[in-house]
């Protein structure tokens, strides 16, 4: 293990102008060095992140300066760095975009100064030569305490128009021109609606990630680049206690069901549950002596024709919930969960049925944004009174809904907005919003010990009862 790890963050001007291209690029050519590269996304993106694992042969973790303290990312950054040579942080929209415009807070550049790494600015060059220089030099200044370790451009022409633009910022600033990537529709990310398109999905082959190193290693100057980075101790080989394990979690993983943050996993792990994987694609039913299932988010209206026709697994998803056993899902999995998802063209397809409603596609993103979460009543993750935050990202909206009980209140911080969520049916809690376990102290331990006294009461509930009034009691 290298006893100093590099580290730095990769970020833009704005969205789309090519951070994850060039973050995978780098990603790939370290790896290419027989470097072991440790990837982070900052922000709430599950998307990215699934690239950054393959390019890298290690779970991506986020990082995000609205939904967890300082110290929760210290400690995140500081764990999954060991074993790493480096680590490459790729940032979220434009590198001082946050929560509002009056401060910092959820911004890359908040993350930076936690983190104390340097940034490398990738500068969309398709349209620029010159006034690249000016770009940069109002990047560079506009916050003194951030260092700007250098420059790299994308959608370069070529060869002189990259010598446009490194001598631009060489004279116009004091910013290091690092080298760029070509214009080059070989390495195009396909996108839709909420993004790329997912890693899962097999879109980017392997062939992808060797193009992209071969590339980097050309028109980029690496070793100045890790020059340039943050130079940090290897953390201690950490004495990982193992807990015992006292439930097993079935986690839905597939095209259709990706979207997990990585600590949420290991905080139950760490809590005492065992992560067992299955497919609601692929797999006729629910793996064996389950005693939870959690499904995150994904795109099921995709694959909305292929999980309408797993009729066993419906079935089985649905006993599960009937016994009285605890489901907790996220977003596309409250979307599995309810009776059909109807397409923005109007086709039906029959779900699990477990919810009492029925999911519509819509044009456009509905509730979009971070969002804080105040628990109204004891439930699976969370005890009345305490709060949590996470984020909503998603194109449908509930139709045909029936009476039944929320035990949130969100609040949504881009527009102030409150209303009530959670919906809560049996032992199943459902949200649109993707909660982040390391928001409150807690989440993970109440969850194991929630679904280790729901197994303990009789009668198994059924989608029409209440909650017991002792499956989710307080600690």
């Amino acid at each position: 293990m290298a006893e100093v790890i590099k580290g730095f963050i990769v970020a833009g001007p704005a969205s789309g102008v090519g951070k994850t291209t060039v973050a995978l690029a780098l990603m790939a050519a370290l790896r290419k060095r027989g470097l072991a590269v440790q990837p982070f996304k900052c922000g709430p993106d599950f998307i990215d992140g699934g690239h950054h694992t393959r390019a890298c042969g290690r779970a991506s973790r986020n990082l995000d300066g609205w939904m967890l303290s300082a110290d929760a990312n210290r400690n995140i950054f500081s764990r999954s760095a060991e074993g790493a040579d480096v680590c490459v942080i790729e940032g979220v929209m434009g590198l001082f975009d946050g929560v509002d415009g009056n401060s910092e807070a959820g911004s890359t550049a908040e993350i930076a100064k936690w983190l104390q790494l340097p940034v490398v600015l990738v500068i969309d060059a398709s349209s620029i030569a010159r006034s690249a220089a000016a770009l940069v030099h109002g990047f560079q200044t506009f916050d003194p305490v951030l260092t700007l370790a250098g420059v790299i451009f994308n959608k370069v022409a070529g060869t002189a128009h990259y010598r446009l633009l490194r001598d631009a910022v060489m004279s116009g600033t004091a910013a290091v021109p690092l080298g760029y990537l070509p214009r080059d529709e070989r390495i195009r990310i396909p996108e839709r609606y909420l993004g790329l398109f997912t890693a899962g999905e097999d879109l980017l082959p392997d062939a992808m990630f060797e193009l992209l190193g071969e590339l980097t290693e050309k028109t980029i100057d690496l070793d100045e680049l890790l020059e340039s980075a943050a130079s940090f101790p290897a953390p201690a080989k950490g004495i990982r206690i193992l807990t015992r394990t006292t439930i097993r979690v079935g986690v839905a993983r597939d095209k259709a069901f990706s979207f997990y943050y990585a600590d949420n996993l290991d905080a139950l792990r760490d809590a005492g549950a065992e992560i067992v994987e299955f497919s609601p694609l692929r797999d006729p039913c629910l793996p064996d002596a389950l005693d939870a299932l959690y499904f995150g988010g994904g795109y099921p209206e995709l694959f909305a024709s292929e999980l309408a026709g797993n009729r066993s697994m419906l079935a089985s998803v649905a006993r599960f919930a009937e016994a009285g056993l605890p489901v907790y899902a996220e977003c596309g999995g409250l979307m599995f969960l309810g009776k059909e998802i109807v397409t923005k063209d109007g086709a039906a397809f029959s779900m699990a049925g477990v919810l009492p409603l029925r999911v519509q596609m819509t044009e456009r993103l509905v509730n979009f944004g971070y969002t804080e979460v105040t628990f109204t009543s004891d439930c699976l993750i969370g005890c009345a009174g305490e709060k949590a935050r996470g984020h909503s990202f998603h194109c449908s909206k509930l139709v045909d809904t029936v009476p039944q009980a929320h035990v949130y209140r969100t609040r949504h911080s881009m527009t102030g907005r409150e209303e009530n969520e959670g919906l809560c049916v049996g032992n199943v809690l459902a949200s649109y919003i993707h909660l982040h376990f390391l928001s409150a102290p807690g989440m993970a331990e109440r969850f194991v010990a929630n679904v280790q006294r729901a197994s303990r009461v009789q009668p198994a509930m059924t989608m029409a009862d209440e909650v017991h009034p002792d499956a989710f009691e307080s600690k």
